[in-house]
């Protein structure tokens, strides 16, 4: 899997939170590529199932004795481990809130968008057509001097798409979404910049990981899950995780790249290997395993403290039911949710294998003996 190319056409498909249907069809394809199931769940996250070949998937256990992929509480566990990798599809994006006099679009984000980074960005508009426009502002020139080094709010911003109003009345409807136009930006060597690597890298990293496990014997059942709506509250990842059921949980999220102004210990260095959590989130056990795996391996590899539980799937997946034993696995991405965000592809190449490796090693013996103290 030639991951520059996935990546790029990851980011090519729209899907801003709550309105992920796009993208989601084209990860289904290609997870069908390395899974022997892959489904769409009713809250939209994908789901694709690679059976382990190890034991047995016991009475309640796997999708073979179990059609709905879920297990409840209490049920006798599957012989088989169960474990679940989650990179969510979602981006942030816009929402159109009004249509104002002259066929202006009024706007407000879903999600973490940055309103100083949006005056001059190109646009697309997804109403009943995909309509290109951009975003609009008052010039330096009208501005009163003491509003020109502001950053400018939202209810000065507007999208222009240079149609009459009643044109784009009939073409957009308050509530229908936009996003910043952008391609796949070559920069130097490895690195790469574009819209949307928070997270459809790490679907990418998902995508890596099962092409890898192809090539390994893996005891456990592994589930990868690319999740709905996680800029906006980690739902999908609360959801998918209730169903599934899972022993053992990985997050897979960017996380801040190493740039000018940002104090040592608050970012990682893009080119160095994936960043390990470690914190309340991350369980104690599976973070050391990870750690041996990529010392064996010979797997670059970064740590980085994660005090706060917030920010990823990991969470979510963490307080599913009674409880899930989960870990943390990130790639650097400098200037997070702008169009430009940045990274090195071999963090990606990287962390794929870690996942691989640490996923083939898992036995259901570990598995049963995971506590945190």
């Amino acid at each position: 899997m030639e991951v520059r190319q996935v990546l790029r056409a990851l980011i090519s498909h729209p899907g801003v939170s709550g309105c992920e249907g796009g993208v989601a069809s084209f990860i289904k394809e290609e997870f069908s590529r390395y899974a022997d199931e892959v489904r769409v769940d009713k809250l939209g996250n994908v789901v694709a199932l690679r059976r382990g070949e190890g034991g047995g998937s016991g009475p309640q256990g796997g999708r073979g004795g179990d059609p709905s992929g879920r297990r409840g509480a209490g049920r006798e566990r599957a012989a088989r481990p169960r474990v679940m990798l989650a990179a969510h599809l979602d981006q942030v994006g816009l929402v159109i809130t009004a249509i104002e006099e002259g066929g202006f679009l009024r706007c407000a984000p879903v999600g973490g968008v940055d309103p100083r980074t949006l005056p001059g960005q190109e646009v697309m508009v997804y109403g009943r057509r995909p309509l290109p426009g951009v975003v609009g502002s008052l010039p330096p020139h009208v501005q009163e001097p003491r509003d020109q080094e502001k950053a400018l709010p939202y209810r000065e911003l507007f999208l222009d798409l240079g149609q009459p109003e009643e044109e784009v009345r009939r073409a957009v409807a308050v509530g229908d979404v936009a996003l910043v136009r952008r391609e796949l930006v070559e920069l130097a060597g490895e690195v790469v910049a574009g819209r949307a690597f928070d997270d459809r890298a790490g679907v990418a990293v998902l995508l890596l990981c099962l092409e890898e496990l192809a090539r390994l014997r893996c005891e456990a059942d592994v589930y990868a899950v690319a999740t709905v709506q996680e800029e906006v509250g980690t739902w999908g990842a609360m959801t998918s995780t209730y169903g599934l059921v899972p022993d053992v949980g990985v997050a897979v999220d960017a996380t801040f790249g190493d740039v000018l102004g940002v104090l040592e210990g608050e970012a990682v260095s893009l080119g160095k290997g994936p960043a390990l959590g470690v914190g309340p989130h991350v369980h104690p056990r599976l973070f050391e395993r990870l750690l041996e795996v990529a010392k064996q391996e010979g797997i670059p590899y970064q740590v980085e403290p994660s005090p706060t539980p917030y920010g990823t799937d990991a969470w979510a997946i963490q307080v599913a039911r009674e409880g899930v034993p989960t870990c943390l696995v990130s790639f650097p991405v400098r200037y997070m949710h702008t169009s430009v965000e940045t990274l090195h592809l071999d963090d990606l190449r990287q962390a794929g294998r870690l996942l691989a490796r640490f996923v083939a090693g898992l036995t259901a013996e570990f598995v049963e003996g995971l506590r945190c103290f």
